[in-house]
């Protein structure tokens, strides 16, 4: 299994002007590493992984949707997380840190069911009806706007994995070398690229952006509609 970052850009902030930035040169590097001729979907998770995909799709020709994951929030601090969930229902939780937490079975339960409503809810607005593309023996690429802990994108490679791609490639602009390593244990995974990967005891998906904001539901919608008129 195979990681592929950007050196020059190891531990440092702050490297991005924006998604979209952060896309162009994430897709750059996808097509020195694959080439234009890949068979398959650039599946992105939203919020914050749309724009990044719609860029990455674009330059790799490839169609574009969405993969609703949702972190299951720790219940005083909605930034952080012990645990995804699935559009599918996909439950993994990180044991390590749940224990930390001291939460009771009732709390992680009322968490766990108030993630798979954001879920629910994020399908009906971003996907409805459509069907999930058939991506049976061909390339998967997941895409997000960062790595912290690793655990949503170890959901999306479970449900995917059960879609039966030829591969799964984890692409992301930033990433904690906590996260990189967990996700390169995974067999399910045939690489990972993440140009800019940082330690320390504090990572924040942020700070690899000069301009970070939360996405509207409208600004994903609009990257989803201009993707569909480019197919």
């Amino acid at each position: 299994m195979k990681v592929i970052d950007e050196p020059v850009l190891r531990g440092r902030e702050y490297v991005f002007e924006d998604r979209v930035d952060a896309g162009k040169r994430l897709a750059r590097k996808l097509v020195e590493v694959l080439g234009l001729n890949v068979e398959g979907n650039v599946l992105a998770i939203p919020a914050g992984g749309v724009p990044v995909g719609w860029v990455v799709a674009r330059n790799l020709r490839l169609p574009l949707d969405v993969f609703v994951v949702r972190k299951v929030q720790v219940p005083w601090n909605t930034e952080a997380g012990f645990g995804a969930v699935g559009w599918d229902g996909t439950v993994i939780l990180n044991q390590k840190i749940l224990e930390s937490l001291h939460l009771t079975q009732k709390e992680i339960e009322a968490c766990i069911i108030k993630a798979k409503r954001n879920v629910e809810e994020r399908i009906k607005k971003f996907r409805g009806c459509k069907p999930f593309p058939n991506l049976k023996g061909k390339t998967a690429i997941l895409v997000d706007d960062g790595l912290a802990t690793g655990f949503t994108m170890a959901t999306s490679v479970e449900i995917l994995a059960k879609h039966q791609p030829q591969k799964i490639i984890v692409a992301t602009p930033t990433g904690s070398i906590d996260a990189v390593e967990f996700l390169a244990s995974n067999q399910k995974i045939d690489l990972i690229v993440c140009l800019n990967i940082r330690s320390g005891f504090i990572f924040a998906v942020a700070d690899a952006y000069k301009n970070w904001y939360d996405l509207t539901d409208e600004e994903v919608l609009k990257y989803l509609r201009n993707s569909i008129k480019q197919t």
